[in-house]
């Protein structure tokens, strides 16, 4: 389902042809990054009741609930220029700024300014009004229209093609996260099908099924293009793979077999300024009926957990594509692509693709703008600020993980008392303290994963 909500817009339906005029721009050699539909959130980790910051292709917003739709607005208060993320949602549902109190609707108009008197009206100026951004929800993602406004209703929301949310039959996973490199670094790699055996190889992938890949385009265009892979993965024990992009920021993969039913791997990549982007994966499932086990585990295993191994998975390449857009960078850049990578066989068909259209239509969302100094390896792996505090799921859990390590010390404290103060029970309570002691060290570990992740890569584990 498509809700799209705009002070100047009503709602449009979805379906619209992704040829249309308005999406890119109107200039047929050339893709304007802004205007396109951009994912900002999931709408199952934002939160109603405060305000949410984002920043997309380097503007930075403030998402909020006004009590009827998601509103996106300039994160910045036109007073004295603070983030208005930084304040409160009002008791009467207004946007407020933390430093004077002003109070913005969500159409951008400043509703009240409490240090004028009653008969002024400056808050009826347009210098007292917040530039707005259109926004729409669909397949679980909230999304924002960041170039011509007048364009959002015209230029369709991206949509994982043969998915339908609304379909019982589907069952979907979900991440999302912050990466330190470029959308078309991102892009690029998750098109890279032939990396997988290697890279990924102990979490979801294996050496032992590298092999010769013939990659095909069925078509291209400037909105995007779909390539096919007759025999698909695991050499061809999976059938036939097709890979669709959709121009500038949605890539799925899409295979059905006898084993696992039909498996999408879908990825949205949201540019958030030079050198960072936000990733949001998804993997819709339709098993077949024999698949009983794996249906049931992906269906009830909470977010929390499965978001552990899934940034496990992202951080097996996460370190070298960070280094490998900077090795770029120096031999020319994205333009330069042909001359710096050697690309011999068709397994990166798809790669080339992407990177000449990406060059041929100037699609940099940044264009001119230098990436930021190398982060290191203990910056790379940071979960917290990445995932874990925009994830309600995660943040949630640890919430209560803390909680709940906090009282196993206590319970750890009152059983090493109660055996100085019981003699009798002494060994027994002893041991309880133990069996308590080593509980609080295992849920420390556990709990670590929400912020660091692993240095060593599963592949390069024993």
């Amino acid at each position: 389902m498509e809700v799209l909500s705009s002070p100047t817009q009503s709602p449009v339906s979805s379906g619209q042809a992704l040829s249309h005029e308005f999406l890119g721009g109107t200039d047929p050699d050339r893709f304007e990054s802004r205007e396109a539909w951009y994912p900002v959130f999931y709408l199952a980790d934002l939160e109603k009741r405060s305000p949410n910051a984002f920043t997309l292709l380097g503007i930075d917003l403030v998402i909020w609930w006004d009590g009827s739709a998601w509103r996106a607005m300039r994160d910045q208060c036109p007073h004295r220029l603070v983030p208005l993320s930084e304040g409160r949602i009002a008791e009467d549902g207004l946007l407020e700024c933390p430093y004077h109190g002003w109070a913005f609707t969500g159409e951008g108009k400043c509703d009240r300014i409490p240090q004028q008197r009653e008969d002024d009206r400056g808050n009826q100026a347009a210098r007292a009004c917040i530039q707005t951004f259109a926004t729409a929800e669909s397949q679980g993602l909230l999304f924002v229209y960041a170039g011509t406004q007048d364009w959002a209703t015209k230029v369709p929301v991206p949509t994982i093609g043969p998915y339908d949310d609304r379909e019982p039959a589907w069952i979907c996973m979900r991440i999302s996260r912050d990466l330190p490199y470029d959308a078309v670094t991102l892009m690029e790699n998750v098109l890279d099908a032939s990396h997988l055996p290697f890279t990924h190889h102990k979490s979801v992938g294996n050496r032992v099924n590298a092999a010769p890949m013939d990659l095909e385009m069925v078509n291209s265009s400037k909105t995007g293009f779909v390539g096919h892979w007759a025999e698909g993965p695991r050499k061809g024990k999976l059938g036939p793979q097709d890979t669709n992009f959709v121009a500038p920021n949605l890539m799925w993969h899409d295979l059905t077999s006898k084993l696992f039913g039909r498996t999408i791997t879908a990825v949205f990549v949201t540019p958030i300024r030079k050198g960072e982007c936000r990733l949001f994966a998804m993997f819709p499932f339709q098993f077949p009926a024999s698949a009983v086990i794996p249906k049931f585990f992906i269906k009830w295993t909470p977010n929390w957990y499965s978001h552990m191994g899934q940034n496990a998975i992202l951080e097996d390449d996460q370190i070298f594509l960070h280094w490998q857009e900077r090795a770029l960078s120096n031999r020319g850049g994205a333009d330069g692509f042909a001359q710096a990578f050697y690309l011999p066989t068709k397994a990166d068909r798809f790669v080339f693709e992407f990177r000449q259209w990406y060059a041929q239509f100037g699609a940099d969302p940044f264009p001119g703008q230098t990436l930021p100094d190398r982060q290191s390896r203990e910056q790379l792996l940071d979960r917290y600020h990445s995932h874990t505090k925009h994830c309600k799921s995660c943040r949630t859990a640890l919430k209560r993980f803390t909680v709940a390590r906090q009282v196993l010390g206590a319970l750890v404290l009152g059983a090493l008392v109660g055996a100085v103060v019981f003699p009798i029970a002494k060994l027994g309570l002893a041991v309880l303290a133990v069996a308590l002691a080593a509980a609080w060290y295992q849920l420390g570990k556990f709990m670590e994963g929400y912020h660091r992740g692993s240095p060593v890569p599963a592949r390069n584990r024993g």
